[in-house]
């Protein structure tokens, strides 16, 4: 049988392992200078080397070396037993599976009988939040008067559901998480030595699916590998379910164009490829939070390629803070969402339409100035002198009234259904507010509906149906509102009872 590349490359010295040198020269010099403690509690992400670093530091105690600064040599007999795994005094132990007061009291029992071969006897303890609460309390009293040959190596996940009491007995280190380009270097360390061929960019995209992880990543190495093909970038996403950055990136471009049907092309083009919902969610969460770091001013935390990172920037400039941590918080919740059940890709979807609600302020780039275009042609207008037109009404200006386009409304949609249906249904949802200054104000229920109208050719069908079915010259707005009815002819547009009317409000009795 073909002995797993994780296993295979299991660190067997100090200087093998990676990225936690703040722990490994700690450990070094207790070795060195004889002050190895009898407890010790090693917490940290899976997979970043606590069960490495115990074994190392069974194997370096136990050592027959006279050089206490070369332990562990890997040569003497009880290095070599340990790495063998037929070293009688070292003691694993998974808590999840042994966690009962019997398995404690058992251990206990037998810690008291001299080591069989070497100076100590080293007890590793996996998993040790997994023990129930009579099992801590068990343990306790060992660790509080443990016999001078044993020592304690207890490793968790999850250092806060450990009592403070057993805390409060052992020396305590902390692994991290390790870099990508840590990973990255390993890897290709081990695709070096065993022959395989793998593009750099495979080898990035499997660092980062490790999260952090040495052994996750080497694992998912070795899954590559079992395919008997070049490691390709490809075929890593193909194996693992991943999402390209372009769908990442076309994703977050639908939001920021106000598109919701790319977003969901996006979206479905990258599951029925075989990606996995959440974690393409994932993916747009790393995206979005590497465009907060490049908002904030820590575009040197942001690990992206080149062309990615670029695209981020841009994004950056687009959307506002804000707008990014509404997204942020959107997708999260797709990512760890467990109720898709029946249709895995509702929390992407769900996610999507919440983010299509973000203000205007996510313009795209390119339509801001054009607006400031448009704002600033408009400025340079000359006013009209006042004369007979000034004393019009206000509603008249245009020499349409919201009075007459409130009751040409069904005939303006019957002209624009033949050419526009999507659009006469999105008229036929939407409130007609006002005509003010030579502009007919339209009211939606919500920020979706209101962008699927307002985009200029909608706008220009629209203008011109009033202008043939009205006979006058209108722009039109649309906007956000929750106004169950239209402003009435003889209700003043910006009086108090129009702006009731706007907030929600709506006329049931008029007294005379």
């Amino acid at each position: 049988m073909t002995q797993a590349l994780y296993n295979k490359w299991r660190p067997q010295k100090w200087d093998e392992i990676i990225g936690q040198q703040h722990v490994v020269q700690t450990l070094r010099n207790a070795v060195v200078g004889n002050r190895v403690v009898h407890a010790y509690l090693f917490a940290g992400p899976r997979g970043t080397g606590k069960t490495t670093a115990a074994r190392l530091l069974a194997k370096a105690v136990n050592c027959l070396n006279e050089d206490l600064a070369t332990r562990p040599c890997n040569e003497c007999a009880h290095c070599v037993a340990v790495n063998e795994s037929r070293f009688l005094d070292l003691i694993e132990i998974d808590a999840a599976s042994n966690n009962s007061v019997e398995d404690v009291r058992e251990l206990r029992d037998k810690i008291n009988f001299s080591p069989n071969q070497g100076t100590y006897k080293v007890y590793i303890i996996d998993e040790v939040h997994m023990l129930s609460k009579e099992a801590f309390n068990a343990l306790l009293k060992t660790l509080e008067e443990p016999p001078a040959h044993a020592i304690f190596i207890l490793a968790t996940t999850e250092m806060h559901k450990i009592p403070a009491t057993v805390l409060s007995r052992c020396q305590r280190h902390e692994f991290r998480r390790l870099p990508v380009d840590d990973i990255v270097g390993q890897l290709q360390k081990i695709v070096t030595s065993e022959k395989l061929t793998a593009e750099p960019e495979a080898l990035t995209l499997i660092a980062r699916q490790s999260a952090g992880g040495m052994r996750d990543a080497i694992s998912l190495l070795d899954q590559m590998a079992s395919t008997g093909k070049e490691i390709t970038l490809g075929l890593t996403q193909t194996v693992l379910g991943t999402a390209t950055s372009q769908t990442v990136i076309a994703l977050v471009g639908a939001v920021l164009d106000r598109e919701p049907a790319a977003g969901m092309d996006a979206i479905h083009t990258a599951l029925d490829s075989g990606s996995d919902p959440r974690l393409l969610a994932r993916q747009v969460v790393d995206y979005l939070r590497a465009v907060l770091l490049v908002q904030m001013g820590n575009a040197s935390q942001v690990d992206l390629a080149m062309d990615t990172r670029a695209q981020a920037e841009r994004h950056a400039k687009a959307f506002s803070p804000s707008d990014v941590l509404r997204m942020i918080k959107a997708f999260n919740i797709a990512a760890t969402d467990l109720r898709g059940g029946w249709q895995p890709s509702l929390p992407l979807e769900v996610a999507l339409a919440e983010v299509m609600e973000l203000p205007a302020a996510a313009a795209p780039i390119e339509s801001r100035p054009a607006a400031k275009a448009l704002v600033e042609t408009k400025a340079e207008k000359p006013v009209s002198k006042p004369g007979k037109e000034a004393e019009k009404p206000v509603e008249e200006i245009g020499n349409v009234t919201l009075e007459q386009l409130t009751k040409a409304w069904r005939q303006i949609r019957a002209l624009i259904k033949p050419q526009n249906p999507s659009l006469d249904g999105l008229l036929n949802s939407c409130r007609l507010l006002e005509v003010k200054n030579g502009v007919l104000v339209i009211g939606f229920s919500s920020e979706l509906l209101r962008s699927k109208v307002d985009m200029p050719e909608q706008i220009e069908i629209t203008r011109k149906a009033i202008v043939e079915v009205c006979g006058g010259e209108l722009s039109v707005k649309c906007v956000v509102t929750n106004a169950k009815q239209a402003t009435p002819p003889d209700v003043k547009a910006d009086g108090m009872v129009a702006a009731a009317i706007k907030a929600g409000g709506e006329i049931v009795d008029i007294q005379e």
